[in-house]
């Protein structure tokens, strides 16, 4: 006869892994959740893309509007204020007065963290002008201020 019998140890392992799976409400998904179905995403979105539309004619001051005047960008020397910013948008991305490539986002899903502020995720895409394009992924704190939804911090890759 075979006889088998749990080894202790085991069982308690499991046991963990269990309650673990249920702690975590069976969610097993890398999706961060998304609140753009509430009327004030889409006034998020709309200013991004609006202020893609302001890079792309040049038009810089009107882009960085978008930009609380207390926001913060995260740098390789750690967060810089609003004339750095600028100072990188102007030295790096623009020359002559006109971006070095056009501006596009994608993917953006707003997540609300309270009702005056939010997490902005997506990606974002530099094109054209014969230049290579370049693409990475960014996250930005944002304010609902009397002007409007503004950046108040800037994580960009």
């Amino acid at each position: 006869m075979i006889r088998i019998t749990a080894q202790p140890k085991c069982s308690l392992t499991l046991a963990a892994v269990f309650v673990c799976f249920l702690l975590t409400g069976f969610k097993a998904t890398a999706q961060v959740p998304s609140d753009n179905n509430d009327p004030r995403a889409k006034e998020i979105t709309t200013a991004m893309d609006n202020s893609a539309e302001e890079w792309n004619k040049g038009h810089l001051d009107a882009f960085m509007d978008m930009y609380d005047p207390s926001a913060t960008m995260m740098m390789p020397a750690g967060p810089a204020g609003l004339d750095a910013i600028r100072s990188l948008y102007e030295k790096s991305y623009f020359k002559g007065g006109m971006p070095k490539q056009n501006l596009r986002y994608t993917d953006m899903k707003v997540r609300f963290l309270g009702r005056s502020y939010a997490l902005l995720t997506g990606g974002f895409t530099l094109y054209g002008n014969g230049l290579p394009e370049r693409s990475g992924r960014y996250s930005l704190v944002m304010a609902h201020t009397k002007h409007g939804w503004k950046i108040l911090h800037d994580h960009s890759s």
